[in-house]
């Protein structure tokens, strides 16, 4: 059975720091991209970060780029989500997700059932 787990969410500071981390089981994991997308209350969930299989690709949304960095430790079957320099409108749940293809696509995560189940980031003084 194909499981998604995030974890490191929690309240920080605006220009504070936190690690997400995304653990998968139930497949083979080095065969498949792995996303992070975000939904805020009261906004459509929207795609943050995508890595490919080998982690070569990796895709950032605008908003994100130059502060977050996607990484993937195969051996370990997790993606990590560094976020730095955080911003009050970064709050949101953040989810990790794989659509079992080996290139990153924003469009086809989005579609995917293979979501894991959301930790918090709330960015507040």
């Amino acid at each position: 059975q194909l499981q998604l787990e995030e974890s490191g969410g929690g309240l920080v500071q605006p220009g504070g720091s936190l690690r997400l981390s995304c653990t998968a089981s139930g497949f083979t994991f080095n065969d498949y991209a792995i996303g992070w997308f975000r939904q805020a209350p009261g906004k459509e969930r929207e795609g943050v970060s995508c890595i490919s299989s080998s982690g070569i690709i990796v895709n950032y949304a605008t908003s994100v780029k130059g502060r977050f960095t996607i990484s993937r430790d195969n051996a370990r079957n997790t993606v990590y989500l560094q976020m730095n320099s955080l911003k009050p409108e970064d709050t949101a749940v953040y989810y990790c997700v794989t659509d079992l293809y080996v290139s990153c696509r924003f469009s086809g995560l989005k579609q995917s059932n293979y979501w894991g189940q959301g930790t918090q980031v709330t960015v507040s003084s």
